[in-house]
């Protein structure tokens, strides 16, 4: 069985994010989502809230797992036993981005396939930011999310 790691902070997971999920169970048997938990970053929605959110957008598909995680990718693919690590790409800021630090994992486990899959030109714009400032302006950003996410945080009341 193959299977490949999509990590993020997803704060929150967009509909970017989500194309980059299809797009990864397109070649892949299992997709273990990892939300990133940095202790020295500030989130708009706590790491348990972005688990239960994706949890909530994937709930029946059984070929995508989720998980928390807090450290290096380089770590989190030996502790699920893969070395395929799937990017969303939409730009050339995000390309450079990942490929920096796919050199400096690549250090910590030179085992590591990076997987870059290009973001449909109709979401290139989409980014967890525009959410989370959508959010906190009370301006619209149902389109940016899947509905499950969109849902949860209107429950929410943020």
């Amino acid at each position: 069985m193959k299977k490949c790691v999509f990590a993020g902070s997803f704060d929150p997971f967009t509909v970017g994010h989500a194309e980059t999920v299809a797009r990864s169970l397109a070649l892949f048997d299992e997709v273990v989502i990892a939300v990133a938990q940095n202790p020295e970053k500030q989130y708009m929605f706590p790491a348990k809230a972005r688990e239960e959110m994706i949890r909530a957008v994937y709930r029946e598909e059984p070929r995508v797992r989720v998980v928390l995680w807090e450290g290096v990718a380089a770590d989190l693919l030996l502790a699920e036993h893969t070395p395929f690590y799937v990017r969303g790409i939409r730009n050339i800021v995000d390309f450079e981005y990942e490929t920096a630090d796919y050199y400096a994992s690549r250090k910590l486990n030179p085992d590591m396939i990076p997987i870059y899959l290009p973001t449909g030109q109709e979401l290139l714009h989409v980014s967890s930011t525009i959410v989370r400032n959508s959010i906190r302006f009370g301006k619209p950003y149902e389109e940016y999310v899947p509905k499950a996410v969109y849902e949860y945080i209107g429950k929410r009341g943020q």
